[in-house]
């Protein structure tokens, strides 16, 4: 059975722009990657917890803030790894320089026997939906696409520019 992870999109209009939240995973591995590295903010979550309420819990542990709002479904995705997705985008604005990360702990070099502790997100930005594109990870982006076609419905254009 694929494990399966919750979480949300966050979108806002700055100055008439459209752009979605992304954060950065932390550790070593990630540290020099950018471009198709970059996630929802997600986790997985057991059955019994609801994936919406998951969504949530996962935003607040992995940026240290909560979200409220009218969540919109974007459906699920299965990432290469065979994870399934589930997620929400939802109007909100926040300071991604004011995150505050849970942490996680692994041998670090590998093999070394020492443990370090690392920010299991090290950084979040707002980005244009057409930028996201280039920086979520590949699994992810038919949340976008699904999100701007949720956003067109809603508003009866194409998102982008606030009318």
């Amino acid at each position: 059975m694929p494990k399966e992870s919750a979480g949300l999109l966050l979108y806002r209009f700055k100055d008439g722009d459209l752009e979605v939240f992304l954060v950065h995973p932390g550790g070593p591995f990630w540290s020099r990657k950018d471009d198709g590295s970059w996630s929802i903010p997600k986790g997985e979550y057991d059955p019994s917890e609801s994936p919406l309420d998951a969504a949530k819990r996962e935003f607040r542990e992995e940026t240290g803030m909560s979200i409220d709002g009218d969540f919109a479904a974007l459906g699920s995705v299965k990432q290469p790894s065979g994870k399934i997705v589930h997620a929400w985008a939802v109007e909100a604005d926040c300071d991604p320089r004011s995150i505050k990360s849970n942490t996680f702990t692994m041998e670090w070099p590998r093999g070394s026997g020492k443990y370090q502790e690392f920010p299991e997100i090290d950084r979040a930005d707002w980005f244009s939906v057409g930028k996201a594109a280039v920086k979520i990870l590949k699994g992810q982006i038919k949340l976008l696409d699904r999100f701007q076609k949720e956003l067109a419905e809603k508003m009866g254009s194409v998102p982008g520019k606030k009318s």
